[in-house]
């Protein structure tokens, strides 16, 4: 007796069209993500931008919102792969309706409605706070270097700017020189006269000196700036004679890609072109409340900042914060003082096992730094600061490594900016759709 097997024809026609459910199982992300934009998430601000009535009908902003933020959910961003999602996944398929999108025209609506769809991270975490997944007992905060969409290969210090500039200059300039006895002698062998093009290897070194000599002139306008401001905050004198003109730092870098991105050093000992995304997660269920991304290494002047945002999406502040060390200074722990906040920022860094370290210059018996050293050291395993590590910093973990999210797809601050509060409303989506599981 031989077995029998079900029948498997992979060509059979379906005389009735199935439904998503019976492809996706009910309770599946891809539902959720789905009715939550349908139902809950007010996009006015998407649909107000299409007022054209002539054309082919595009597909819906609702379907395409869906769409992105479910695939961020997934770890996956590139808008090729997402099209390819839409065609090879059933659970893209469930979010889409089995309507497939070509990658241009995803990028395209990324690109246009960017920062509505940054907006979208206050609306879903409205909706956390509704299902209390964010009391704002404590709020922890921290920063990751992420990598920015530039190499820093492609970054050039001003020293080295005037160097390049000047041998690049004498280069064209020899070349040119090349060019022009090129044509003559083209000019009376053809007698063509009307051609008046560089040279394509020319033209290249060219566009490089041109690249170079703005790059240039944009340090030099940071170094003005910033020289116009602390000439106005020190009040000179009128018997001073005129201050030098001023000169950008020989060491100061920019970026021919993305001129806002700057090197950063990173966990792993090595410097990168980067930006620095900040969060603020709530401990109760990992929920970020606020975010934000700065084109500086250094953590310290966020902390008030970040603090301030949690209250403008929420609608209050939080009891207390925790912070490393990276945040402390007198100045941040007086602001924190004067929002009423209970404040748990470390004020050395300090290795398992060990003391806390002491900076000699901060901490002055009497100072908020002293202060705040004592509070950790009295609250011990009781303080709310031994939850930092476990409450922020799986968060990036998550988003870096869970969902591979190691490097901005776009260029400039701004456009950074929206992506990362794009990435943390996906994050928050997952926590959503946990707790109502």
């Amino acid at each position: 007796m031989t077995k029998r097997f079900r029948e498997w024809n992979p060509k059979q026609k379906w005389l009735l069209p199935p439904s998503l459910d019976e492809f996706i199982p009910e309770g599946h992300t891809a539902h959720f993500v789905r009715e939550l934009v349908v139902d809950e998430l007010d996009l006015s601000a998407i649909l107000g931008a299409y007022v054209e009535e002539r054309g082919y009908p595009p597909f819906h902003p609702a379907m395409m919102v869906a769409l992105l933020l479910y695939a961020y959910t997934q770890g996956v961003y590139s808008s090729r792969r997402i099209a390819k999602g839409c065609i090879e996944r059933m659970d893209f398929g469930a979010v889409t309706g089995f309507q497939k999108p070509d990658f241009r025209t995803i990028s395209l609506f990324r690109k246009r409605h960017l920062t509505a769809l940054g907006g979208l991270f206050q609306q879903v975490l409205k909706l956390c706070r509704k299902s209390g997944l964010a009391s704002l007992g404590h709020v922890a905060l921290d920063g990751t270097k992420i990598k920015a969409n530039a190499s820093k290969h492609k970054a050039m210090s001003y020293d080295r700017m005037e160097k390049a500039e000047g041998e690049f200059a004498d280069l064209v300039k020899e070349w040119l020189d090349q060019a022009e006895i090129s044509d003559l002698a083209e000019d009376a062998r053809f007698r063509n006269k009307q051609g008046d093009e560089l040279p394509a290897w020319v033209s290249n070194k060219v566009e490089r000196m041109k690249k170079i000599r703005e790059a240039k002139a944009a340090l030099e306008q940071e170094a003005a700036e910033k020289a116009e401001a602390e000439r106005k905050a020190k009040s000179k004198k009128d018997d001073e004679g005129p201050p030098a003109p001023p000169q950008p730092d020989p060491k100061a870098q920019r970026n021919f890609t993305d001129p806002e991105s700057r090197i950063m050093p990173t966990r792993s000992g090595s410097f990168e072109q980067c930006y620095n995304a900040q969060a603020a997660v709530d401990a109760d269920a990992q929920v970020i409340v606020a975010c934000d991304v700065v084109a500086t290494s250094a953590d310290m002047a966020q902390l008030l900042p970040m603090l301030d945002q949690v209250r403008v999406n929420t609608g209050r502040k939080p009891r207390c914060c925790s912070a490393d060390a990276g945040y402390c200074s007198e100045k941040n722990l007086e602001g924190v003082e004067a929002r009423k906040i209970r404040g748990y920022i470390a004020t050395g860094r300090q290795r398992h096992g060990a003391k806390a370290a002491v900076n000699p210059a901060r901490g002055k018996p009497g100072s908020r730094i002293a202060a705040m050293r004592e509070r950790l050291k009295r609250g011990g395993w009781r303080s709310p600061y031994r939850l930092r590590k476990q409450v922020v910093e799986p968060i990036f973990g998550q988003i870096k490594h869970g969902r591979g999210f190691r490097q901005f797809l776009l260029r400039g601050l701004t456009k950074v900016q929206d992506e990362w509060r794009l990435i943390c409303t996906a994050h928050n989506l997952l926590k959503l759709a946990q707790g109502m599981a």
